[in-house]
């Protein structure tokens, strides 16, 4: 504090009387350094003349998307060496769970939305965000080429490129049409706060239009056919939010329309919410039968116009065409056109997604992670690495195996390749040693018998058939950011000290463990304040109970205290006054 005020004092008298700017002073600091003031209207610095470290350049990280998984890398992220620039299109992260409340007003738009720059200011370390979308990666020259979404600047540019040392590749998808004709021009989407907008806005549109005189009452229940076409969770939370806006606040509103709504849930399968329990689905489907909601299943989708939507009917084979007034269309992802280039030219092509390894890396690169929606996890098969497994339990080089000699590396291996670990809680079986002795033939010398390669293929030969790619939720990319985060944070003390399992093809051991997803259970809100919930351990829950813990848990994972108040606030409102159905 002493040396701040003299140099306080020194400057204001430097700038404040002129017969101090011949003054020369120099005087030694502690540690060597000295500074110098030289005469007024010249430049004057500190100079360090052995201060014996030199400031690193920092490593500049580009992050694509600010979604689920993006925005879990940013909040997780808090080691200052890195100098970071998200690119978005969406200058906010979107809790896209509630987008099906969104489309009727059970919660507004804005309570589920928190502005990117809101999350990263209070940060340690450099972020910079703009507003654009990346239309090219060139991973010759290390750059994102970007375009604004803000039309042109002041200089008249609308393009411009930023160089990384590490990309992180979290763009998310988009909706899957499967091709199907008339789709993009007749159909809703439900993956952005605008589609949630827009669908909340033609619900309104068709109660007002089947309102207006002069209209036959076929015409009517034409407008007021509203078709969802999906039976996964966001079709089937969607049909269920509709369903009660309808009956519970439109009803009162437009009380001659209300026996001429209908709502129409389509899926090409046999049944809807496939994912999830048996019990689940059968509960779900039985709801909807008794809230008067038609779930035809079987029917796939060929063809939409403005006013028909044409489905063939499995069990038949008959080509089936309906009227509506509104379609959504909720049937799985699909990928950014912009990733489907990258893919191309890194050679991942007839892929849905991004490959990348256990650590998020995109395939044959070191510096680009791919995570989220627009990636998937290629696990490398035990039987591909099987001789190399073998080799390396076998220490002593002798070609054949015992148990003992298999210890140093069951922690590894069970690491490296999970569906070893899934494989055996299907068999019920309490370690890989249990699977060794399981494909021996006299239990009696279970314990002292060698295996050679040929019988440790045969015991992990169906081993690979475990393997699943993991599903495309807010869930799994939540978990993907924070992982990345942490490795990033500890990037240079893992690579001094690496804690990852033996490198199974090379020496040494990876940096870090492998990406692991803990499943949290899911929802599935049935409308009626009825909610089902499948969580670990095979534990189902359903009914007006599960829904309160679907409040108490979506409330806790929202993105700051302000969106929490805002959501509950307009759940408490809607309890209170209902939903709104201006058109706004």
């Amino acid at each position: 504090m002493g040396a701040y005020s003299f140099f306080q004092r020194t400057s204001r008298a430097f700038h404040d009387h002129p017969t101090f700017s011949k003054l020369l002073a120099v005087a030694t600091v502690s540690g060597g350094g000295l500074w110098a003031i030289v005469e007024r209207g010249r430049e004057y610095h500190a100079v360090y003349a052995d201060s014996g470290t030199k400031e690193t350049k920092k490593k500049r990280v580009v992050v694509l998307g600010t979604g689920w998984a993006g925005t879990g890398f940013l909040k997780n992220l808090n080691n200052p060496s890195y100098d970071v620039h998200v690119i978005s299109p969406c200058n906010y992260f979107a809790f896209t769970p509630l987008l099906p409340s969104v489309t009727c007003g059970t919660v507004e738009a804005r309570s589920i939305v928190e502005p990117v720059r809101n999350i990263v200011k209070k940060k340690s370390l450099k972020v910079e965000f703009r507003e654009a979308e990346c239309y090219k990666i060139n991973t010759v020259d290390k750059k994102v080429y970007c375009r604004s979404r803000q039309g042109t600047n002041l200089e008249g540019k609308e393009e411009f490129s930023i160089d990384y040392d590490y990309l992180v590749i979290a763009m998310g998808a988009r909706a899957n049409t499967f091709n199907t004709p008339g789709v993009v021009e007749n159909c809703h989407f439900l993956k952005e706060i605008e589609d949630a907008q827009r669908i909340r806005r033609t619900v309104i549109d068709c109660f007002e239009r089947a309102s207006l005189p002069n209209l036959s009452e076929e015409q009517r229940r034409q407008i007021l056919h509203f078709v969802v076409v999906g039976g996964g969770p966001t079709g089937v939370e969607f049909a269920a939010e509709l369903h009660d806006f309808v009956k519970e606040d439109l009803a009162e509103i437009y009380p001659s329309l209300n026996d001429l709504v209908s709502i129409t849930l389509l899926e090409a399968a046999d049944h809807i919410l496939n994912m999830f329990d048996k019990r689940i689905t059968a509960f779900a489907e039985s709801k909807f039968k008794r809230d008067g909601i038609l779930v035809k299943t079987g029917s796939m989708v060929t063809k939409v116009t403005d006013k028909q939507i044409f489905t063939k009917e499995r069990a038949t084979g008959e080509t089936v065409s309906m009227p509506f007034g509104m379609i959504v269309w909720s049937t799985g992802i699909g990928t950014h056109p912009v990733i489907m280039e990258f893919m191309k030219h890194i050679g991942q092509v007839n892929r849905r997604a991004l490959a990348t390894d256990e650590w998020l890396r995109v395939e044959g690169s070191n510096c680009i992670y791919a995570l989220g929606d627009c990636a998937t996890i290629n696990q490398r098969k035990v039987m591909e690495d099987i001789a190399e497994i073998f080799s390396k339990a076998d220490t002593s080089k002798s070609g054949s195996l015992n148990l003992k000699d298999f210890q140093g590396v069951l922690k590894d291996i069970c690491e490296r390749y999970p569906q070893v670990e899934i494989y055996m809680k299907r068999k019920q079986l309490k370690n890989i040693a249990d699977l060794l002795k399981s494909a021996q033939d006299n239990a009696e010398k279970q314990q002292n018998i060698e295996f050679n390669i040929e019988k440790f293929k045969s015991a992990l030969s169906e081993v690979d058939s475990q393997m699943k790619n993991l599903p495309a939720t807010a869930q799994v990319a939540a978990q993907q950011g924070a992982y990345l985060a942490d490795c990033f944070n500890r990037m240079e003390e893992c690579e001094r000290n690496p804690e990852g399992p033996i490198r199974i093809r090379g020496i040494g051991r990876h940096r870090f463990h492998p990406f692991r997803y803990k499943h949290l259970g899911q929802f599935a809100p049935l409308g009626g304040e009825q909610t089902a919930a499948q969580l670990p351990g095979d534990w189902v829950s359903i009914g007006h109970s599960t829904q309160w813990l679907w409040y108490s848990v979506y409330a806790s994972k929202l993105v700051s205290w302000r969106t929490r108040t805002c959501v509950i606030s307009d759940w408490m409102r809607r309890f209170i006054f209902g939903r709104d159905s201006s058109r706004i």
